[in-house]
């Protein structure tokens, strides 16, 4: 399977330290080695970074760790493929634009037998069962609220309700965002942890870089990091509950909604 990173921040903030360790396992001290893709939201804009070499080994992914690219919100994967060939049109994160903006969507996981109806406003460009997904999520989107976007808290429970419909045929680990937020769904694994102050260092699980943030940070920024699995060794991430959607906005989660059988999970 894939593994994801997301960040998404208060203030612009780069995502140099994360990657560092995120690029060793796409190879190195893992098996993801089918291509890697990262995408930073800058304003209304985006630069989008992908290549179908192992980003243990991509040059490009050496200039994404060396180039200080500051964004509020972030979205990287790296693939161990399951559906479509090793190639650039498979690679994640995918991209498009609704309502006058790009959404960056990244998926980790398996669907089987999921085959929606498309409509043509959304297509995919390559084989996988992850970029077909989100074209049906934001074809489904505009179906439901029209040429405009609704308010976020509404946005959030249309996007909950299609991931209780696709996450039906499988494992639906995803990162989804518009520049404005992020939304994340643990379908069986999801970590995430929120640094502010009283800032400190932190130490990569995959390769050995300490940076200690206290030096780079004012007291009022705040970054929320979201990985597969936990990229440092002596900090606390925290494991989201499988079967929850969540809500990142502003460097913190702003709300949590279950998408298995039973009553919704809400975080104010």
């Amino acid at each position: 399977m894939c593994q994801l990173l997301g960040m998404n921040c208060n203030v612009p903030t780069d995502i140099c330290f994360s990657f560092t360790g995120f690029q060793a396992r796409g190879g190195a001290t893992d098996v993801h080695s089918d291509g890697w893709g990262i995408a930073f939201f800058e304003g209304r804009g985006t630069r989008l970074f992908l290549d179908h070499q192992p980003s243990c080994q991509s040059p490009v992914a050496e200039l994404v760790r060396a180039y200080p690219i500051r964004s509020k919100n972030v979205v990287a994967h790296i693939r161990k493929a399951t559906q479509g060939a090793i190639g650039l049109e498979n690679t994640h994160p995918f991209i498009r634009e609704l309502w006058g903006r790009y959404w960056i969507f990244a998926h980790n996981g398996n669907l089987l037998d999921f085959a929606p109806e498309l409509d043509g406003s959304f297509l995919p460009v390559g084989l996988t069962d992850s970029e077909r997904a989100f074209c049906w999520i934001l074809q489904q989107l505009r179906r439901r609220f029209g040429h405009a976007a609704p308010e976020r808290s509404a946005l959030f429970a249309e996007i909950r309700a299609l991931t209780v419909e696709i996450a039906r045929h499988g494992e639906f680990n995803f990162l989804l965002s518009n520049g404005d937020c992020l939304f994340a769904h643990a379908s069986t694994r999801l970590t995430y942890i929120v640094r502010q102050a009283p800032f400190a260092e932190a130490h990569l699980n995959d390769q050995d870089v300490t940076v200690d943030f206290s030096a780079l940070t004012t007291p009022e920024d705040r970054v929320a990091v979201i990985a597969t699995q936990p990229l440092t060794d002596n900090e606390v991430w925290q494991t989201m509950q499988p079967g929850t959607l969540w809500w990142f906005e502003e460097g913190q989660p702003v709300q949590t909604l279950a998408t298995l059988p039973g009553p919704e999970k809400k975080r104010a």
